[in-house]
């Protein structure tokens, strides 16, 4: 952990990102409380930025009455449905704020502790991000699951990443700027956010269950994200695939060497059986696998290169942006 530097004035400006995807359920809820924390928080002038990320249900019109009522919202409509991580870039991109904090919409992240991380940011750390002491409500698989990929994620990866975290955190508006020098398509945030340095500081917090609603990172979703996480920082796989090559030869020597013993001592070999296995079983499929985590990164660069905008904006609604409705 790196010391904090100078401490900051006491008046700041706070902008609170929560990306939002058919949380028609929890909206009303998750605003209510972020206005109750804007209006304990003294010497602070804060907004609250909504990115609605394409829903399907009324999430967006229920925002738009909200920010009709209170000029500290604001909505950023998505032309569809880009995924959370871009969701929250869209956010990370409108905000203006000296300190930029990042919360999702299911109020699993208690939006109270956020007073807490704005104290240390005004001790002079650049970035407090929510350590997870306990998850209730979340399945015996997940918790396994979370636990074994941040763990694996730190040994691949180039960039030591916080276990038990999430995207839930405060940044200082210096991270933000670099976040936003970023145009990368395949964004792992929580990773971007530990390669970018600076000052930072774990905050252990008790994470609650879901106030209401479903997850929106099913399984599939799941390992995808883990995927993006390990390939965007990580070249360890390339790698792996050398050792396999190497592996796949010692195997395949084996083989070689049964095929001979087999072909001494016995009489109920068959002819060319063993040479055939080794070489289809163990060689193709080394080659299947390096080809395949290969091809992720070369599917990777080609997104890259197109240049297409990371998400597309339908509307904004709010004191900065326009009203489409």
């Amino acid at each position: 952990m790196t010391p904090p530097r100078t401490p900051r004035p006491a008046l700041a400006r706070l902008s609170i990102v929560v990306p939002c995807y058919n949380e028609a359920a929890v909206i009303g809820e998750t605003v209510r409380r972020l206005q109750a924390l804007c209006d304990s928080l003294p010497d602070t002038q804060a907004e609250m930025i909504f990115v609605d990320d394409g829903s399907r249900d009324a999430t967006r019109v229920l925002l738009r009455g909200f920010a009709a009522q209170d000029q500290r919202i604001r909505v950023i409509g998505l032309a569809r449905n880009f995924g959370h991580q871009l969701a929250v870039t869209a956010g990370i991109d409108a905000a203006g704020g000296d300190a930029v904090v990042l919360i999702d919409a299911d109020l699993q992240d208690p939006p109270e502790v956020v007073a807490e991380m704005l104290a240390r940011w005004r001790e002079g750390y650049d970035v407090v991000y929510g350590t997870r002491t306990e998850r209730p409500g979340e399945s015996w698989f997940k918790l396994a699951s979370a636990r074994a990929f941040y763990r694996l994620l730190n040994r691949l990866s180039d960039v030591p990443i916080p276990l038990d975290t999430g995207d839930f955190r405060l940044m200082d508006r210096a991270v933000v700027e670099v976040l936003k020098a970023m145009p990368e398509r395949d964004r792992f945030i929580r990773g971007m956010v530990s390669w970018v340095g600076f000052r930072q500081l774990a905050l252990p917090y008790r994470r609650a269950g879901r106030f209401a609603g479903e997850t929106k990172y099913p399984l599939r979703k799941m390992l995808r994200f883990a995927g993006d996480g390990i390939l965007s920082f990580s070249t360890r796989p390339l790698q792996l695939s050398i050792g396999l090559g190497f592996l796949s030869a010692g195997l395949a020597l084996l083989g070689m060497l049964y095929a001979v013993v087999v072909r001494l001592v016995t009489t109920g070999w068959v002819a060319g059986w063993a040479a055939i296995m080794v070489a289809v079983l163990f060689v193709g499929g080394v080659q299947l696998v390096s080809i395949g985590i290969l091809g992720e990164y070369i599917g990777r660069i080609y997104h890259e290169v197109k240049r297409r905008p990371l998400y597309v904006t339908e509307e904004e609604i709010g004191a900065r942006g326009r009203n489409e409705v």
